[in-house]
């Protein structure tokens, strides 16, 4: 049905003590519709398929499930034809969440603690029958995962709906009164009993109430005009542009910037060409001895490189290879070492 909780008990026909996990997806697809979710605390306890399926998840859902045996490695596969349609029964308008903070998810869904929780409420809430409408773990709510002591439990959300309005108790609870109080570290107004204590420990600062019975406006659906404006005194935009000349301004635009850029490059010209001294003005501001110094120097060199570049006497025995400083015996090279670069990565 599309207006209660749906949840499906995962067991194998295997002693308690063997470990056995599953696998569960939607037939054709790798994971579960969007409203199913499955639960299991470890491999030593049942898994549970639940979700409330809206209106637009009507029709038939085939649910795949395959068992894993942890011990034997064996696989056993099962599949689930849900049927969903439209709610049957009379409408509840009037919807509750409450926070259980004493439980974890898969402690609720089995039908005794669910039961137990709907007889409880009724002492809460006026005479009318209660039905479970969904249950969702406080982890996908948002909510933190719990130290690992012993007691402390995750938590779990529970909606009930109701044909029956709400107690005068119930509204006190969601009244902002009571959760301004809570918004101070105070306890929350609570003017009855507390019937569902101490099996279930309610968080009473965050109930939520939600009230269906009286229909909601409907959006205003604009409606399409003809795209003119009304006539608005203080909106006169003009209906005629005069006409302007640009010439003057993309002139400006233009000119100024290469007249600039021409003015940069004259300026740098004359520094760079016409303000050299040369060398004619170098000479003259030189001493003749220094002159003659340089002079001297030059010639010679180029001298000294012609007649090396033009000699033909043969080396030195001291810069021969193998050459024996003592007995001036030489051995005819392998390779002349003259040739070999002091470091071999200088070719």
């Amino acid at each position: 049905m599309a207006a209660a909780v749906i949840w499906i008990l995962l067991l194998v026909d295997v002693p308690p003590t063997v470990p056995i996990t599953y696998h569960a997806h939607l037939q054709g697809h790798p994971d579960l519709p969007r409203w199913l979710r499955y639960t299991q605390r470890s491999p030593h306890h049942p898994g549970f398929l639940y979700g409330t399926p809206t209106p637009e998840d009507r029709g038939r859902q085939v649910i795949e499930v395959i068992a894993y045996n942890r011990d034997s490695f064996d696989t056993t596969w099962q599949r689930l034809v849900l049927l969903i349609g439209d709610p049957e029964g009379p409408l509840l308008p009037y919807q509750a969440e409450f926070l259980v903070r004493s439980h974890d998810v898969e402690e609720v869904l089995p039908s005794t603690p669910a039961s137990r929780f709907l007889t409880a409420l009724g002492g809460l809430w006026e005479s009318g029958e209660l039905q479970l409408l969904n249950v969702t773990s406080a982890l996908d709510r948002g909510g933190r995962v719990p130290l690992p002591i012993e007691g402390r439990k995750e938590g779990v959300y529970i909606k009930v709906g109701s044909a029956s309005p709400f107690s005068t108790c119930l509204k006190m609870v969601a009244s902002p009164d009571s959760h301004a109080r809570c918004a101070q570290g105070q306890p929350p107004l609570l003017s009855c009993y507390d019937t569902l204590a101490p099996h279930f420990r309610v968080d009473w600062c965050n109930v939520s109430l939600v009230d269906k019975s009286v229909p909601e406006p409907a959006d205003d659906v604009p409606t399409p005009g003809d795209g003119i404006l009304e006539h608005d005194p203080f909106f006169c935009p003009p209906t005629e542009a005069t006409a302007r000349d640009f010439l003057t301004d993309a002139l400006v635009t233009l000119l100024v910037p290469l007249l600039v850029a021409l003015l940069l490059t004259l300026l740098l010209a004359y520094i760079m060409c016409c303000r050299r001294e040369g060398r004619l003005k170098r000479d003259l501001a030189t001493s003749d001895i220094q002159m003659v110094h340089h002079c001297t120097i030059r010639g010679n060199t180029e001298e000294l490189r012609q007649m090396a570049s033009s000699r033909e006497v043969p080396r030195p025995l001291s810069t021969l290879p193998m050459f024996n400083v003592r007995t001036g015996e030489r051995l005819p090279p392998r390779v002349d070492s003259a040739q070999v670069p002091l470091i071999l990565d200088q070719h």
